[in-house]
């Protein structure tokens, strides 16, 4: 028996960050829209607990007990009281490092697919608890669609989203790590202050209505400028996008993967042909969203 349950990548369509707090993470209002680029997570029970990993940049995800799909099966089994003996194998096509919430969605659909597995019965409370304790996005890759955290990004309110977001995500050649970039974003704010992260109401408006022009005018990340500076490669990814006929471009999270928002899916194709001749990047895909969180198929 074994289950396998589909978890989709995230993009941040606003990521409000505060100061440093004194535990080190910062304050955030963090929009998440669930789009269409998805790992699958399967489990089969084993004699022990083992990960394996197939698909795009799989060498580049570790196998041990750090993995994040790992750590939901032991922080699951441990509340249960149950051994972690199964099999996780990660079919990946989320970028990994890519600001996307990979790992996190591994997470996720680990932990769903665990709790089906077992049969452990927890609530979704529980299970978004779990998820919480794992990391910040986490929670998001488990619930999909849209959402507004808060707190370090775990605390989710659902939102509205009235329409259909068209996305192209250029892929960069190396990748981004969060904590760096965070510390970059300390760095640059260093002596200035740092106004307390809310959501944007036109923002959230532009969802509701499902207006791909409002949300393009209001797209904000302010880790965007700390990306830059850690990758000044990635202006060049962003203009050509910019140049063919994206309505906004932003760095995804923290990067380095490179978002661009487009009217429809003619125009999606477009300017990832662009981005693909221009060699300012190495991949790119299409997605559009909201697509619901975890789901066991």
């Amino acid at each position: 028996m074994s289950v396998t349950v589909r978890v989709p990548a995230k993009v941040n369509v606003q990521l409000g960050v505060g100061a440093a707090r004194p535990d080190g993470f910062h304050d955030l209002a963090n929009v998440f829209l669930a789009v269409g680029l998805y790992d699958e997570v399967t489990v089969t029970p084993a004699d022990g607990l083992r990960v394996t990993c197939s698909g795009p940049d799989a060498a580049s995800v570790p196998l041990d007990r750090t993995n994040l799909a790992a750590r939901a099966a032991l922080a699951l089994a441990e509340r249960r009281g149950i051994e972690p003996a199964v099999h996780l194998h990660i079919a990946k096509d989320i970028p990994v490092a890519g600001g996307m919430a990979g790992g996190s969605a591994d997470g996720a659909g680990a932990l769903v697919a665990c709790d089906a597995l077992w049969g452990t019965g927890a609530t979704r409370a529980e299970l978004l608890d779990i998820c919480a304790e794992l990391g910040s996005d986490v929670p998001f890759s488990l619930v999909g669609g849209a959402a507004l955290g808060t707190g370090r990004g775990e605390k989710l309110a659902p939102l509205e989203v009235g329409g259909t977001f068209h996305w192209v995500f250029a892929m960069a050649g190396r990748g981004l790590s969060t904590p760096a970039v965070f510390r970059e974003f300390d760095r640059l704010t260093e002596g200035h202050a740092v106004p307390a992260p809310e959501a944007d109401p036109a923002l959230l408006t532009a969802l509701a209505k499902g207006d791909p022009e409002a949300l393009a005018a209001a797209l904000t990340n302010d880790l965007h400028p700390a990306a830059l500076s850690l990758y000044p490669e990635l202006a060049a990814t962003l203009e050509t996008g910019r140049t063919a006929g994206a309505l906004a471009t932003l760095v995804s999270g923290s990067g380095p993967t490179t978002a661009f928002l487009v009217p429809d899916a003619d125009a999606a194709a477009k300017v990832a042909a662009a981005l693909h001749a221009s060699g300012t990047c190495r991949t790119t895909r299409t997605a559009a969203g909201p697509v619901p969180g975890a789901t066991v198929l």
